[in-house]
């Protein structure tokens, strides 16, 4: 591990990606390639901010920091754990989290439209009240607290574990006043209210998928991913629910990935709106009140069989 050739932070960081390239590792928990991992690892481990002059890859690296860079890096490879877990941090909609194995690592094309504000169908500033469904680490919550000023945001999921882990985001983003963590079943424990959004990235892999994910996604929670019903289980009780609980002029986002088809499938007549990202992503689709009302028998009736 020595490895005394390695000079300069760009030699980490080149010679990093190249051993997870052989190591075969996976990656899509806030990068997409060996390249943003690797630079990733050694700006954490070399205690540098999340953006730096890229004249800095040229300094040279003292024997202790070369030490832990490699550290850090073997421990990716070895573990197989996503570099989330490793460094206790990722980012989401421009805001940084603590992240741990008790929640995913957040990821969720949706935090672009959370920095748009869901215009046209909300005006940001007269957004008073947000319900973040299953959130676990609480990021999506906290990020939608930043980016609508005036909300007041309830962070809900069923694992008192993650809701640790969102608490301690809370705090670290000052917004005990406006964001409150409540652990409960979906809407179980939720008090009779209306929300101008509810917004949620639930389970939605199906078992037969869950079973062909690479190892980086088996570090994460099973409860984070997995559920029944072809992955639907979870989101068609969402759908059953929401409109005793959105404001007339609310929306329901619900991210269902590659469940998406599965969902039309069922529900043929539902005019699901999927939002397009800039930044890359599928499979959120988005549904105004009024929508989810007109609906809300047959969602029900399928909730039931």
């Amino acid at each position: 591990m020595i490895q005394p050739e390695l000079q300069t932070i760009r030699d980490l960081v080149r010679w990093s990606a190249s051993r997870f390239g052989e190591a075969g590792l996976v990656f899509g928990h806030g990068t997409d390639n060996a390249f943003d991992e690797a630079l990733l690892l050694v700006r954490h481990a070399l205690h540098l901010p999340a953006q730096f002059p890229d004249y800095l890859l040229a300094s040279a690296v003292t024997a202790d920091e070369r030490e832990a860079v490699l550290e850090l890096i073997h421990r990716r490879i070895d573990t197989r754990k996503p570099a989330a877990y490793l460094t206790h941090e990722a980012w989401f909609a421009g805001l940084q989290f603590y992240v741990d194995e008790r929640v995913l690592v957040p990821r969720s094309p949706v935090a672009e439209w959370i920095e748009r504000g869901f215009q046209p169908w909300l005006e940001p500033d007269a957004v008073e009240q947000v319900l973040d469904l299953c959130t676990g680490g609480g990021c999506i919550g906290i990020a939608c607290a930043a980016h609508f000023e005036n909300a007041h945001v309830d962070l809900v999921d069923i694992s008192p574990a993650a809701l640790e882990v969102a608490t301690r985001n809370v705090e670290r983003h000052d917004l005990q006043d406006w964001v409150r963590v409540v652990e409960s079943d979906l809407f179980g424990a939720i008090d009779a209210q209306r929300y101008q959004l509810i917004i949620s990235n639930p389970p939605y892999v199906p078992a037969t998928e869950m079973q062909q994910l690479a190892e980086e996604f088996r570090h994460e929670p099973e409860i984070g991913l997995l559920a029944d019903r072809e992955g639907l289980d979870v989101v068609v009780r969402i759908l059953a629910q929401a409109a005793d609980y959105l404001d007339e002029d609310g929306i329901l986002v619900v991210e269902v990935g590659n469940s998406r088809e599965m969902l039309v499938e069922c529900f043929p007549d539902v005019p699901f709106l999927w939002l397009e990202f800039e930044r890359g992503g599928h499979g959120v689709f988005l549904l105004e009140a009024a929508q989810v009302k007109e609906s809300r028998s047959v969602f029900e009736a399928a909730r039931q069989t």
